[in-house]
């Protein structure tokens, strides 16, 4: 049997978050896992780790990579409309804006939309007879109007993407050294599949998952393979809505060493993001999680 595919077990998932000896106590205890984290579930026959088997990025292999950080001369993460959009779209971002700015405890700037270049190859898919866009494309494209301010960019858009000839689709794709990713509302949509009494905060879940993942990635974080965790790799549209909206104690320690955020200040925001949009679950995972932070303080 492939070890990837099997649980790393207690003890790898203790090496991955690496030592915590010389932290603050609040930091010790926000980096150890408690029963809110749960072990990363063995996977399917179409799951991620099955069609992808990863090492895993335990902390200290995440810092040997020295990955960037937001710093004064390139401090925002900005998110890139790539248009058009319809009133509920146009919507959609700005809640994606006002998430990805209490996820990442930082001002996250929502930038005016940019048309589709006519460089960019498209054509219609032979399953659902839905027009794409090429990623390979998009990406140096998307490179050339990064802001001299950014960080990074992650462009959104409506239409649905495609990166190789062969593939039917891809949710999204990045090129981490260009600090450019790109992602599509299009498959996250019910609708998209014919389904028009899905629950409405399912598209805003959706969209705030890979919104949060694929700037991780642009932050230098891999895919997790110790926990259930926003930083799962997914292969299909179940798989991802499986994951959890939040990070697992090795990733949140990376994002800290990344943005050096205030850990219960920013489960705060992210509660009250999710209180205002009626996300009640999500509410108390994170009172739950502040609760046991200031137990231990």
């Amino acid at each position: 049997m492939n070890n990837v595919l099997a649980d790393p077990g207690l003890e790898a998932r203790r090496r991955a978050v690496g030592p915590l000896e010389e932290l603050p106590p609040l930091l010790q205890r926000a980096f150890t896992a408690n029963d809110d984290f749960e072990p990363v579930p063995p996977p399917g026959r179409l799951d991620w780790l099955r069609v992808a088997p990863e090492r895993g990025q335990s902390f200290a292999r995440f810092v040997r990579g020295s990955p960037g950080r937001p710093d004064g001369a390139r401090p925002v993460i900005c998110l890139q409309p790539i248009g058009p959009f319809s009133r509920d779209q146009a919507a959609l971002l700005e809640s994606l804006q006002r998430f990805a700015t209490a996820f990442f405890a930082r001002p996250v700037r929502l930038l005016p939309p940019l048309t589709v270049d006519r460089s960019i190859t498209t054509r219609t898919n032979r399953f659902t007879g839905v027009v794409q866009l090429k990623t390979r494309d998009l990406l140096p494209w998307l490179a050339r109007h990064v802001p001299p301010d950014a960080y990074c960019v992650l462009g959104m858009t409506g239409h649905d993407l495609y990166a190789h000839d062969r593939w039917s689709f891809v949710f999204g794709e990045a090129i981490v050294d260009d600090r450019v990713a790109v992602c599509s509302f299009a498959r996250y949509d019910p609708r998209f599949y014919g389904k028009a009494d899905a629950d409405p905060a399912l598209l805003l879940r959706r969209t705030c998952k890979v919104v949060a993942h694929e700037i991780c990635h642009m932050l230098g974080m891999r895919h997790c393979i110790y926990f259930n965790c926003l930083m799962n790799g997914s292969n299909h549209l179940a798989e991802s809505d499986r994951r959890p909206l939040h990070l697992c104690p090795i990733d949140l320690r990376k994002a800290h060493w990344s943005l050096g955020f205030d850990v219960i200040h920013r489960y705060r925001e992210l509660g009250e993001f999710w209180r205002a949009v009626g996300v009640t679950d999500e509410v108390q995972w994170i009172e739950r999680r502040i609760e046991y932070l200031r137990d231990g303080s």
